[in-house]
């Protein structure tokens, strides 16, 4: 899992993306992702890993505070998803595509309205999928660090 993160990493930077440049994530956060049991691997028919993601329904606490406004309540239960990397070998495979359409599933099977996620600012390819996916830019966000992410949401 961490190779997979690293090369995430190496891309962004590749790309002038300061995401993931500090450390983050870092294998104790995965850890604790796997103990939480939001820690998902997408496999491939050869059980290759084509990427990883978290994934939960708990309200995020940096979603409390957002300048604009989500589509949905503070009251509403959500889904997120956070730490998404494609190994490189399956880059632009939708990939990315398929990881949000299971999730979508899941809430949809257990009567959540919506996903919300964050990405940074100069990460414009995540920002075409999360448009292309039908998800609307509420506004700005910022992480327990201070850093600034754009703020998506999708009613299911």
């Amino acid at each position: 899992m961490m190779h997979i993160i690293h090369q995430a990493q190496e891309y962004l930077a590749s790309l002038n993306i300061d995401q993931w440049q500090n450390g983050y994530p870092n294998e104790q956060k995965i850890l604790e992702d796997i103990a939480n049991k939001e820690s998902y691997l997408i496999k491939n028919e050869q059980n290759q890993i084509v990427a990883i993601t978290m994934f939960t329904t708990r309200n995020e606490s940096t979603y409390a505070v957002i300048e604009g406004n989500w589509l949905t309540n503070d009251n509403t239960t959500y889904g997120v998803i956070h730490r998404m990397a494609v190994n490189n070998e399956y880059r632009n495979t939708g990939a990315a595509k398929f990881i949000f359409h299971y999730f979508e599933q899941l809430l949809k099977a257990e009567n959540i309205v919506s996903m919300r996620i964050d990405t940074h600012q100069d990460n414009i390819g995540m920002q075409h999928i999360l448009t292309k996916l039908d998800y609307k830019y509420c506004g700005i966000i910022y992480l327990e660090d201070g850093n600034k992410r754009l703020a998506y949401e999708k009613i299911i």
